[in-house]
């Protein structure tokens, strides 16, 4: 549909514009409440009254969007419930109310102790439908926050419980859908109760025309909620988020008078940093809180589970794991990262090409390569062959390169466990340049440990961490050490010359040994080439 303001286009299904945040349903009127999701007006039922024949009303405990709830006494079985009455619209359609007490009988099996426990759905003999839950002594987090922020220690502990609850709920593939404050109570003893499971889903599956209704709570709606798109746990993860920021802070992350310009706030504006009405928290929870609202579902937690292994890990003095910042997060003297670095990696290539162009490089160019025998490390000397038969595979690889001159295998191996200095094999053989190596050969693994010397001086040019690999990553090992070698030395290569060098595949370990040593055993008798230029 397209937006009347914008005209932006949108699915069919959206309830506020993509663009500008427009409602596309009714228009909203003055009085709206961000965090009210229906207004319903109810009688109420006087103290004193016996519903369905066994709950005694004792008084109201609380009223709002989701309907009214009374403190009652259970008669029958002696106890003290929550009697929450549902709006009466909500109801009246038959197949939502189906599809309500399927999703709420789900969510009454769930046993947790972060979630309320539901002992009854039921309606009275005039069809009022109610929900009978556990009663406890406590009050809500919507309470809790009206009265001033909650301290850090005590904010994290509420968010890992309702978290934990969650984890619980997604994991049977219930997504509750309205988390915020007020469905969420704190007893006494400091337990977090998650409530009204369901209620979200079964107000946005009624079609309702009263002008100002608002399906859902605006002020925790992630974006694809309040684009009327399909979500799954994500959009709980967001809605926790928000409810973190309004612990810590005292404030909604996302503001606006009116729905539509919250709606805006939530699909395009970015909150405030939570470190700017809290100094004290503890390091990492501000990032935890910045990737729980990331208006990309894929770039929050996947889980709850995550989000409560950041949360420990900062409750404990350590840093968040997934929720790092980044190279490119946070800020430098009030400009993004991004942009900051973006502008210094350009001055930096600029005063790059300013010395090369001002102080020409005049580094020393090796030409020519001797590639001696690879000592065989493994202490069996019928590996010997291996060792041998790999220093030649390499030669045959550098060999390719037409700006290098590389000895023969022929020409260097009787230099095996030479006593001979680089200087002298260096003049010997007219190289700019020698490599030395060892070759451990265990299991399943071959381990490179390479030294490439200046063969005028003497001196080491390169000397690597050991490269190691899989047996039938051999051809990878060679091209690895090859193009290392190449870099090092600074040989200019053709494109094709990199294809070729760099070309592998994996081979069958048996196979490829056996291909060497009958590569060693006919060399025994055949005089190999030498390779000039």
């Amino acid at each position: 549909m397209l937006c009347p303001k914008c005209l932006s286009e949108n699915a069919d299904t959206s309830k506020f514009c993509n663009n500008c945040g427009l409602s596309l349903g009714p228009e909203e009127q003055p009085g709206f409440s961000a965090t009210k999701t229906l207004e319903t007006p109810a009688q109420a039922i006087p103290k004193g009254s016996l519903i369905a024949g066994k709950y005694r009303i004792i008084e109201e405990i609380g009223r709002g969007g989701m309907g009214i709830v009374y403190k009652a006494e259970d008669t029958k079985l002696q106890r003290t419930v929550a009697l929450k009455f549902l709006p009466h619209q909500w109801t009246a359609d038959a197949a939502a109310r189906e599809r309500f007490i399927h999703e709420a009988q789900a969510a009454s099996a769930l046993d947790h102790p972060n979630i309320c426990t539901i002992h009854e759905i039921e309606e009275t003999e005039d069809g009022r439908m109610y929900i009978a839950m556990a009663f406890y002594e406590g009050e809500s987090l919507k309470e809790m926050i009206k009265r001033e922020p909650l301290e850090s220690k005590e904010a994290i502990n509420v968010a890992i419980q309702v978290a934990q609850g969650m984890t619980k709920a997604h994991q049977k593939g219930i997504v509750h859908r309205d988390i915020k404050p007020a469905n969420i109570l704190i007893t006494n003893d400091g337990v977090a109760k998650i409530v009204d499971f369901g209620l979200a889903k079964l107000a946005g599956q009624v079609k309702l025309t009263r002008e100002g209704t608002t399906i859902g709570t605006v002020a925790y709606m992630s974006p694809e909620q309040a684009r009327g798109e399909a979500v799954d746990q994500r959009t709980d993860i967001w809605s926790l988020g928000v409810v973190l920021y309004e612990m810590l802070s005292g404030k909604l992350p996302f503001k606006g008078d009116y729905e539509q310009t919250l709606i805006h706030s939530i699909l395009k504006t970015e909150p405030e940093p939570i470190t700017k009405f809290r100094k004290d928290l503890p390091s990492g929870l501000a990032q935890i809180i910045a990737k729980t609202l990331a208006k990309n579902p894929a770039a929050r937690y996947e889980s709850m589970d995550e989000l409560v292994e950041d949360l420990n890990a900062v409750a404990e003095g350590f840093k968040p794991l997934r929720a790092k910042t980044g190279l490119l997060g946070g800020k430098i003297l009030g400009i993004k990262k991004i942009y900051a670095y973006a502008g210094l990696a350009i001055f930096i290539i600029l005063i790059a090409l300013a010395l090369l162009f001002f102080f020409p490089k005049h580094g020393k160019v090796y030409d020519s390569i001797a590639v001696l025998p690879f000592e065989n490390l493994s202490g069996d000397s019928d590996q010997d062959y291996f060792s041998d038969e790999f220093t030649d595979e390499l030669i045959t690889r550098l060999y390719a390169i037409e700006s290098l001159r590389v000895t023969s295998f022929r020409q260097v191996k009787d230099y095996k466990n030479t006593k001979k200095s680089y200087r002298e094999i260096g003049q010997e053989l007219k190289v700019k340049a020698v490599l030395d190596a060892g070759m451990h050969r265990v299991g399943k693994r071959v381990r490179i440990t390479p030294k490439l010397i200046d063969a005028e001086t003497g001196r080491a040019i390169w000397v690597p961490s050991p490269h190691e690999r899989d047996e039938e990553d051999i051809l990878a090992l060679q091209s690895e050490v090859a193009l290392d070698i190449v870099r090092k030395i600074q040989v200019v290569l053709s494109l094709d010359e990199q294809k070729r060098l760099a070309s592998s595949q994996k081979v069958d370990p048996r196979a490829y040994d056996a291909y060497l040593e009958a590569k060693n055993i006919v060399n025994a008798f055949n005089k190999e080439p030498t390779f000039e230029r």
